[in-house]
């Protein structure tokens, strides 16, 4: 959708509604689609955005949130930067931790998209979940999955998914696992994790951006084993959630 098909679009509508409300009634697909040309077309449609981002505060955080939050934590004019830190210091994923785990770190690098150095950081936020002996390894035993909090495993897997229009995370990735009759191989191949029966090659086979395959990311080396990704896709968490 171009800024002059958003233009003609907007006009359309009933102009005693107000702007954010127009953009509220569009579909969650369209609304993506428009954030970036919203942003392109100066101060008026910031304050759409800003306005849409109040209204969802109290909301279960979703893609739309995290798009909008993104494109305007990019414009660097002391209004919408004053307007975040006041309003959102955090971003729009809360960062709910019941064993004293800061996730700031892997909050920073998923709104700007370094996904290679989140994966990174995911991995040992995982081993600080697991114990200190994981910490020490760096790498997690399938026993130890059972550990992760649910709070702690919801606040990871949300932050991959708000921050990458829902194509990342365990959730994302559990999913196919599912529509594939929990069937690894063909996981792996759906992902891009494997192609013509070999292992992509770390890292530079791999896809850091949102061009990647659905479910690509995150990564993490030890999920290649079917005994940690079996236990980290029935862990309690996804009983609790609606994924």
């Amino acid at each position: 959708m171009t800024e002059q098909n958003i233009a003609e679009v907007w006009s359309t509508k009933d102009s005693s509604v107000p702007e954010v409300s127009k953009f509220l009634a569009f579909s969650r697909k369209k609304q993506l689609q428009m954030i970036p040309q919203l942003i392109n077309m100066g101060e008026a449609s910031w304050e759409i955005l800003m306005k849409f981002l109040l209204l969802s505060e109290m909301r279960t955080p979703n893609i739309v949130m995290g798009k909008a939050y993104q494109a305007l934590y990019q414009v660097k004019t002391p209004k919408v930067q004053e307007f975040l830190q006041i309003n959102f210091p955090y971003g729009v994923v809360p960062l709910k931790s019941t064993s004293n785990i800061d996730y700031k770190i892997l909050k920073d690098l998923l709104i700007n998209q370094k996904f290679k150095d989140a994966d990174t950081v995911t991995r040992q936020k995982l081993c600080e979940l697991a114990g200190e002996a994981s910490v020490k390894r760096k790498w997690v035993y399938f026993t130890e999955v059972e550990r992760f909090t649910t709070i702690d495993l919801h606040t990871i897997n949300s932050l991959w998914w708000v921050y990458s229009e829902g194509k990342f995370g365990f959730s994302v990735q559990r999913k196919i696992w599912l529509s594939v009759g929990k069937d690894f191989t063909k996981l792996w191949i759906k992902i891009g994790w494997k192609k013509d029966n070999n292992w992509t090659y770390y890292p530079n086979e791999f896809t850091w951006d949102l061009s990647a395959p659905v479910g690509h990311l995150p990564l993490l080396n030890q999920l290649r084993g079917v005994r940690v990704a079996a236990s980290l896709f029935t862990h309690r968490v996804w009983s609790e959630k609606n994924w």
